[in-house]
């Protein structure tokens, strides 16, 4: 689905990848673990082409995304829910939605149905504006936002933070029936390992700009974790 190989990326002067190799495979539901500061999110925006790399090489489904626009690679198949969520304050839960739609590739106008099938919460706001919903909501809407694009590749960066128990618990059911049952290969960075557990299958942990260590999740022990998620 998605294979990354030997990619750079820098802010300014600073080296933030290096030569990072990782690969998705379809269908799959991958976990990106780390502390804070060693690249998680700059590989996100990499993927997404918020961020140029400076050498390296990004496939999507045998396709070259590497000097691809944002744009464009939306309407590859790819969709990003942002550390934050980033929805639009101002606009109704039905407008954020519909931005989406234009990035679509089969043109579509309206808003599918399964959305609101996944959060009814959404449809029973619609017409309130984002900036008056909960933060889980929100979070609710961001998700909802990206899966209008009939994504290939969902990428979420931190669902959980800062959202209420019972909305965690309600993200990640939608991601493991979005996974198992619709088969749509999913990325998420995550800093709560129970929630990471549950939700993905697989995970690769990076250091200093680097993917140091992959896996099944149930091979991610005592030791992984002491030597490189534990602050």
């Amino acid at each position: 689905m998605l294979n990354i190989q030997g990619i750079n990326q820098y802010y300014n002067q600073s080296h933030i990848l290096w030569d990072l190799d990782l690969e998705l495979k379809e269908g799959s539901c991958s976990c990106l673990l780390g502390r804070n500061g060693v690249g998680k999110t700059t590989l996100l925006k990499c993927i997404t082409g918020l961020l140029p790399v400076r050498d390296g090489q990004m496939s999507l489904k045998g396709q070259d995304i590497t000097r691809m626009s944002t744009e464009n690679r939306a309407r590859s198949g790819i969709g990003y829910v942002p550390q934050g969520r980033e929805i639009f304050p101002l606009l109704t839960v039905e407008e954020n939605l519909k931005i989406s739609l234009g990035a679509r590739p089969d043109k579509a106008r309206q808003i599918p149905p399964q959305i609101y099938e996944l959060f009814p919460v959404l449809k029973e706001m619609k017409h309130r504006r984002g900036g008056d919903l909960s933060g889980g909501q929100q979070q609710q809407l961001a998700i909802g936002r990206a899966l209008v694009l009939d994504p290939k590749l969902l990428i979420l960066d931190e669902p959980t933070e800062g959202i209420q128990p019972n909305i965690v618990r309600d993200i990640g059911e939608v991601i493991r029936k979005l996974n198992s049952e619709l088969g749509l290969t999913v990325l998420l960075v995550e800093q709560k390992l129970p929630f990471a557990r549950r939700a993905a299958e697989h995970f690769f942990i990076m250091e200093r700009g680097r993917v140091v260590a992959n896996g099944e999740m149930t091979a991610l022990d005592d030791e992984l974790i002491q030597r490189y998620l534990t602050v």
